[in-house]
């Protein structure tokens, strides 16, 4: 080997070494990507065990649409309550259930008690909770983005399972500002909106009392 080379040999050494080694400190040193909004959103809804939510729940027919004025409670495995405050005329009337019993009475009548025998589709669909089962296992969800006047959202969509003939679809707008569901549209087969839920006052993975469930 010439006498310059094994002069620069150790140099060259050096340097072959040092490279590496600066590309692994700016790689150590580079800041991890922000996750995207979808996947904080995808990841707000698979670590939601509960919530809490006033929500203004109508209802759309044939004939026309009433409107509903309620405070919601919910946990992921199943339990709920759902009080109406609003119209006057049904304000008071509670439906909950504890996972074994569905029970509605009216906070204006004490002593009054009604155990139903079975689940309204119609009652159990408008619940956060339920979308998120839906929204898991639907083979057919999809996920867009939409600009509305209070900002920007992402819309995700879920078939509901059972071929009920008026409620078919789900679609969730969640603000991509603050990660809270907004509203939350039900549709039937023909593509009909029949059930529309306005969330306020959105409250994640708060404790709940069980007592809210039970009598």
């Amino acid at each position: 080997m010439p006498r310059i080379y094994k002069r620069l040999a150790p140099l060259i050494a050096i340097i072959l070494f040092a490279v590496p080694l600066l590309a692994a400190c700016r790689a150590a040193q580079q800041p991890e990507p922000e996750p995207s909004i979808y996947q904080q959103i995808h990841q707000r809804l698979i670590d939601l065990e509960s919530y809490r939510a006033r929500a203004s729940v109508e209802y759309i027919s044939n004939k026309g649409s009433n409107i509903y004025e309620t405070i919601q409670h919910a946990r992921i495995t199943g339990e709920y309550r759902i009080e109406v405050t609003g119209p006057e005329n049904v304000a008071g009337t509670v439906t909950s259930t504890d996972g074994r019993h569905i029970y509605q009475f009216s906070t204006r009548v004490n002593g009054r008690v009604t155990i139903l025998a079975r689940e309204s589709r119609e009652r159990s669909e408008i619940f956060l909770t339920s979308f998120i089962k839906n929204w898991l296992v639907s083979q057919e969800s999809s996920v867009s983005v939409a600009n509305m006047d209070d900002g920007q959202f992402t819309v995700l969509e879920a078939a509901i399972p059972g071929n009920h003939p008026y409620l078919s679809i789900q679609k969730l707008w969640i603000s991509n500002e603050t990660l809270l569901p907004a509203k939350m549209v039900i549709f039937d087969p023909s593509g009909t909106e029949r059930v529309i839920v306005t969330y306020h006052n959105f409250e994640y993975n708060i404790e709940l009392d069980n007592a809210l469930f039970t009598l």
